[in-house]
C-alpha cells in the first residue's frame, strides 16, 4: 500500500480516518458523555452530525469512496474535522481522483519532466542566490551554479536527476547537511503526500515511495502519519562542507503552465554571515564548476568504475558510489581545508567533526 499512490480509495480512506481520530469531541465543539470511548477522536455520526449529512453517505466516504462528492459536501467535512488549508486540498484532489476518466488517469505525470526552454537563461541570471527548479517528486530538474554548490552533495549522488527525498532517507550524508533533519524529513513526506494526491497515477512517483518505503523505516513511519504540509516558504540550515553551517530563507514560486514545477530561490538577511558565506561559496564556485551547470532531467546509473563527481569528472579513485567515500575526503582527513581555488570537487564532505570545517 505504502507505495501504491494510485490507490486513491485506500488513501482517501485513512486519510479521513486518521483526521477524525485526531479530533477530540471538546475540539469539535461536542459534549462527551461517558468515558468508555472505543475510539480515540470523533465518532463517525459525530462527524456526519458536524458535516449535515447522514452516517451512511459519510461512513461511505470514509470507506474510500468519493465518487460523486460534491463541492459542498467536501467542504462541510473539511470544516468538520477542522482541515487546514493543505489538508483541505488535498481532500479535494483526493475526490479529483476518484472522479477522473481512464484517458486523464492515462494522462497523469505526462509532460512534468522537461523544464521550459529558457528557465536555464533565467537560473544562470540569478548569481547572487542559489537557485533551482523541482517537480513535484523533488527531482533537482535545472540549477544554477550556486545552487549546485550549495546541493553539491546531492548533486554528487549516482541515480539522476537528484532527488531531494531519495537524497534525505537514503544517504547517510543528509543527517548531517540538514541541522534540523527530522523537521526536513516530515517537511519532505508531507510534501509527496500532497504530490501523491494531485496526481495518484503517477507511475515515477510511486516507484520512488515504493523504494523510500522499502530503504526507510523513517519514511514508512512518516509516509503512514498521511500529513500533508504545502512546502512553498520558510529557512532552511544546512552544514555545507565548504562554508559550514548556514541558513536560509527559502521561496518557492511555481513556474507558469500545468507543468507542476516550482523554482526554489535560497536568500542570506542583507549583512549577515550566511550573506558573506554565499559570497564565498559563490567564489569557491567559479573555480569548480564545470561550464554545464544545468542537471540532466533524464535517469542514468552509472558504473562504478566511470562514476560521475558533481564537477563533471569521472572518479578514477577505485571507489564505488555505494562506499560513499572520495579523494576529496582523503584530502580534507589529511588535515588540509578546502579554499577558493583548490582541488576539492563539489559533492566532497568534511567527515566527522564540524569544527575542522572550513569558515569563510
Amino acid at each position: 500500500m505504502a507505495g501504491n499512490t494510485g490507490d486513491h480509495r485506500s488513501e482517501a480512506r485513512e486519510f479521513l480516518t486518521s483526521r477524525r481520530a485526531r479530533l477530540s469531541p471538546r475540539q469539535a465543539g461536542l459534549v462527551a458523555f461517558g468515558d468508555n470511548r472505543r475510539v480515540p477522536g470523533l465518532r463517525r455520526e459525530e462527524v456526519a452530525a458536524l458535516s449535515g449529512v447522514s452516517v451512511v453517505y459519510y461512513t461511505r466516504l470514509e470507506r474510500g469512496n468519493l465518487v460523486g462528492a460534491s463541492e459542498s459536501v467536501l467542504g462541510a467535512i473539511a470544516g468538520a474535522l477542522q482541515l487546514d488549508d493543505a489538508e483541505r486540498e488535498h481532500l479535494f484532489d483526493l475526490a479529483r481522483a476518484a472522479n477522473a476518466t481512464t484517458s486523464a488517469r492515462s494522462r497523469a505525470g505526462a509532460g512534468r519532466a522537461r523544464v521550459p526552454a529558457g528557465i536555464q537563461r533565467v537560473l544562470d541570471a540569478i548569481t547572487d542566490a542559489p537557485a533551482d527548479v523541482r517537480n513535484g517528486r523533488r527531482d533537482i530538474l535545472a540549477s544554477n551554479k550556486l545552487a549546485r554548490a550549495l546541493y553539491s552533495d546531492i548533486h554528487a549522488e549516482t541515480t539522476q536527476p537528484p532527488n531531494v527525498a531519495r537524497f534525505t532517507f537514503l544517504n547517510p550524508r543528509a543527517r548531517d547537511f540538514f541541522v534540523d533533519w527530522h523537521t526536513a524529513a516530515s517537511d519532505i513526506v508531507a510534501s509527496l503526500r500532497i504530490e501523491a494526491g494531485r496526481h495518484p497515477y503517477d507511475r515515477p512517483l510511486s516507484d520512488l515511495v515504493g523504494e523510500l518505503s522499502t530503504r526507510s523505516e523513517e519514511f514508512r513511519v512518516r509516509w503512514a502519519s498521511h500529513n500533508v504540509r504545502h512546502h512553498t516558504m520558510g529557512t532552511k540550515r544546512m552544514h555545507h562542507p565548504v562554508v559550514g553551517e548556514i541558513e536560509l530563507a527559502y521561496q518557492a514560486l511555481v513556474l507558469p503552465g500545468d507543468i507542476g514545477m516550482n523554482l526554489y530561490v535560497y536568500t542570506a538577511a542583507p549583512d549577515s554571515p550566511a550573506q558573506e558565506a554565499l559570497r564565498f561559496l559563490a567564489s569557491w564556485a567559479d573555480s569548480h564548476t564545470p561550464a554545464a551547470s544545468h542537471t540532466p532531467a533524464t535517469t542514468s546509473r552509472p558504473t562504478a568504475d566511470s562514476r560521475p563527481t558533481a564537477d563533471g569528472h569521472s572518479a578514477t579513485n577505485g571507489h564505488s558510489a555505494a562506499d560513499g567515500h572520495s579523494a576529496a575526503e582523503d584530502h580534507s582527513a589529511s588535515g588540509n581545508r578546502p579554499v577558493p581555488g583548490g582541488a576539492t570537487p563539489f559533492g566532497s564532505g568534511v567527515a566527522g567533526d564540524r569544527r575542522r570545517t572550513a569558515r569563510p
